[in-house]
Formats: C-alpha cells, structure tokens, sequence
C-alpha cells in the first residue's frame, strides 16, 4: 500500500483560510472549467427523508493538477436537536496519474465551506460594482458569516443587514461579527428591510420557498444565491430570476436541475435561454460579466467537484510543506 497522509480538521484549519490564495486558487478552477477538457461527472445524491438527511458526493479531474478529489458531504438538519453539527464530510485525494490515494482530508465539511464563501468572492469580484459596500445576508448560519468574510475580501463593505427565519440566530450572528469587526451591522425583521438599499445580497438558506421577489431587485444590484442545491431548495422567485439583466451559474448543466435556473425554467418564464452565462466564461472572457453600474446581476452557486479538487489540492500542498498531518501505509 503507497504511503498515505491523513489530515484532521485541526490540521486543515491550521493550513487553510479563507483568504485571497484561497480565492484565487477557485478562481482558476472555474477559468479551467471554461477553458481545459475538465472531468466534471454529475453529483451523486442520496437522500434519507426520515432523518432529514441528505448525501451529496462529488469529484473532478483538473487538468494540470496531480492528483483529484473525491468529496462526500452529508447533511443532517435535525442533528442539532441531538446536539450534533448538520454537516460533515471528507474528502480523498487520488493522484491523476495512478489512481492511488494519496490523502484523506476530515475536514468535516470545513474545507467545503471555505471553497463555497471562495466562489462567492469570485462572483462578486466579477459581478458587482466595485463601489459595493452594503450586504444583505439572507440567512445567519456559518456559510452567511463566511459569505461576508469572504466579500470583505474583494470589496469595501462596511455596511451589513442581516435577516433570518430566527431572529434569535440573526441576533447571535450579528453580535458576533460586531465583536470581531467595526462594521455597522443591523438585524432586520423582514426581507425587505434587508433588501433596502443593499448592492450585494447573499442567499444562504435551506429555503423550500422563495425569499427574493421582484420588488427586492433595484439597479446595480448584484445577487449571490447559494441555497439552492437540491431539486426542492428554492431562494429566488422565478420571475424575479427573469428579470435580472445577467443571470451567471457556476455550472449550467447543475443549475439547470438543481439551482434556481431550476424553477425558473420549469415555470417557463425564460424566453431566451441563449444568455445564460457560466461563471468560468466570465473570467476567462469569453462572456461579459457587468457592463455598468446599472445592471442587476445574479450568480447561482450550486458547488463543484471542480472547487473540491482545487482546494484539496490547496489543502494538500500547504500541509505537505507545513509538514502536517499522520502517515500511514507504505
């Protein structure tokens, strides 16, 4: 058996922010998306009704990189009443060139969140106005707090409104961003109070009904919704999809099935389809991202297999050199 290195999270947590190579290193994934001949299998989905739970597994082969991901994230939404996370994961790491296993992350879905707020940097860096400087958080979970880490990265935010089912967790969240920053924060009671006056909202919710309707949409607004990453996850209304000037998902043939493109085409309110735009087009140039200070853009964010390999690849490289980790076989 080849030698294998096996990472904890704390060892993860240790090699790995969020921060702008962490950005940068998505970034490239979805340019190579767009541009090199990447192995990209549809996700695997199980899901287990009775426990609310759900199983996602995803992987992609990078050209360029050596070796590849192999990602399993399962998603529990009553484990907190059993005083257990909702989400967990790992992910192997194979090389490209044998096949053999070269690490195991147990991450327990640490490095899936930091490559899922990264995308959400990468969008905002090519979608909103470089001016943008007040957010609207749909949800006050840890992605919502990553999401605005993430965004204070690639623009000027000084302003945050938050809104969540529960006031109580808004509250929470907005006490704690308050502690560690000099943002002027607000817990809002309604969605529309959120979205008043906000350049960027982030979408961040297990939602099964839309939050986002037309009269939420004003111009130059920019949307990231990363909800809706199950057939039955729905964040933005159909018509309100329909009308944003530049709709952009991280993979088309995803959001198509399990995005909000989803529900928009299935209440048939898109007539041309021919504009949709994928996220690594953009910053590869093949397609134009925002054209001015007017446009109202929206990125469907579903998650990759691509993002996985780029950021256990990240994982891997910085722990190797930071020498990190157990060793075992060989």
């Amino acid at each position: 058996m080849a030698d294998v290195l096996l990472l904890s999270e704390a060892d993860l947590r240790a090699c790995i922010a969020l921060d702008l190579l962490s950005v940068e290193a998505i970034e490239q994934a979805f340019y190579l998306l767009a541009t090199a001949a990447v192995a990209m299998p549809p996700i695997l989905r199980l899901d287990i009704p009775e426990h609310r739970g759900e199983v996602d597994v995803k992987t992609a082969h990078l050209p360029g990189l050596e070796r590849f991901a192999i990602k399993v994230s399962p998603g529990f939404f009553d484990n907190p009443k059993l005083g257990l996370p909702s989400l967990n994961g790992m992910m192997m790491l194979l090389s490209s060139r044998t096949g053999l296993l070269d690490a195991l992350l147990l991450d327990n879905g640490y490095l899936t969140a930091i490559r899922t707020a990264a995308a959400g940097a990468v969008a905002a860096r090519w979608l909103s106005r470089e001016n943008s400087h007040r957010v609207a958080l749909i949800g006050a979970g840890e992605q919502a707090a990553l999401q605005l880490q993430a965004l204070r990265l690639v623009r000027p935010v000084d302003e945050v409104r938050i809104w969540a089912r529960d006031i109580g967790k808004a509250e929470a969240l907005a006490a704690q961003l308050q502690y560690a920053s000099e943002l002027n924060i607000r817990v809002c009671a309604s969605v529309d109070e959120a979205m008043t006056g906000a350049d960027i909202a982030v979408t961040c919710t297990p939602s099964r009904d839309p939050l986002i309707a037309d009269h939420h949409l004003s111009p130059g607004l920019h949307i990231t919704a990363m909800g809706s990453d199950a057939e039955h996850k729905n964040e933005i209304a159909a018509s309100a999809l329909a009308k944003v000037d530049r709709y952009v998902a991280d993979r088309l043939s995803q959001t198509r099935v399990l995005g909000e493109l989803h529900h928009a085409l299935t209440a048939g309110v898109l007539r041309d389809e021919s504009a949709l735009t994928e996220l690594g087009q953009i910053v590869a140039g093949q397609r134009p991202g925002r054209s001015d200070d007017h446009q109202i853009t929206l990125c469907d964010l579903t998650g990759t297999g691509a993002q996985d390999t780029a950021i256990a690849n990240l994982a891997f490289a910085r722990a190797t050199a930071a020498g990190r980790g157990l060793h075992f076989g060989g």
